[in-house]
């Protein structure tokens, strides 16, 4: 079963502040109005630690967007500044149609290094990858600074706006679900509006998880959910992104 944590209008309505997920739908659960305060999303978001064998994302909202599908007013990509770390904590939020669709053949080497980066392989297969906020598969013709060129038949690749240090698992196993889901709505014909944005906990350089919303204009595409930026046999120190093996680190398939 999916965990769901409950947003209203983009702010969570919980008692205390716990640090993992058990806690907090506990403490859900517990408020009553007179004992609930608005926490801000993103930082309710950073406290949660993950641990071994619990599933890998959660619901936010009952898995339904905050977004407005009325704002859909023109193809195009809002890439956020980096912060003072160098980091893409801010988030990205897309505007896309069918012509964003893109294949592998332009893909390129990926050189950029975000915060947090240093590679290594256990069992031969490396743990991060450079995770995109905008999946390169969705932002065909998107140039860096977010406008559409009809000309570039590329998706986003080496934007340093667009990337952050991501577990191979989360980005391989996880968020390629949910980009599917959006694949499939474009191919449909349908636009649709996705939020993006990597949670970092204070000043450490590696997020936490990252949190994605999607909505389409006619609302047959809506979903809300966090992933946990983690890694089978694998310990991460966030702070700085480095990593030790941890055979007892479990993950479950999604």
């Amino acid at each position: 079963m999916v965990a769901i944590i409950i947003l209203v209008g983009g702010w969570f309505f919980t008692g205390s502040q716990p640090n993992d997920i058990t806690s907090l739908i506990q403490n859900i659960s517990r408020s009553t109005l007179n004992q609930t305060k608005n926490v801000n999303a993103t930082s309710e978001l950073a406290k949660l630690d993950y641990h071994s064998g619990e599933q890998s994302f959660i619901e936010i909202n009952h898995n339904k967007a905050t977004l407005n599908p009325t704002k859909w007013q023109s193809n195009h990509v809002v890439y956020s500044d980096l912060d003072n770390a160098n980091r893409t904590s801010r988030g990205n939020i897309a505007y896309l149609e069918s012509r964003n669709l893109a294949s592998d053949e332009n893909r390129v080497r990926q050189y950029v290094e975000p915060t947090g980066w240093h590679q290594k392989f256990i069992d031969r297969q490396p743990i991060i990858n450079r995770g995109h906020l905008i999946a390169y598969s969705i932002s065909k013709g998107i140039n860096t600074d977010g406008s559409y060129n009809p000309h570039d038949t590329s998706g986003d690749q080496n934007n340093p706006k667009n990337l952050f240090t991501q577990t191979a698992f989360s980005n391989q196993r996880i968020q390629t679900i949910f980009e599917q889901k959006i694949r499939d709505a474009l191919k449909d014909g349908k636009r649709v509006i996705f939020f993006s944005r990597p949670i970092f906990r204070g000043s450490e350089l590696m997020a936490r998880g990252i949190h994605l919303e999607a909505i389409s204009t006619d609302k047959s595409l809506n979903f809300n959910v966090y992933l946990f930026n983690v890694q089978p046999n694998v310990k991460f120190d966030y702070a700085t992104g480095r990593s030790t093996i941890d055979r007892g680190m479990k993950v479950p398939e999604p």
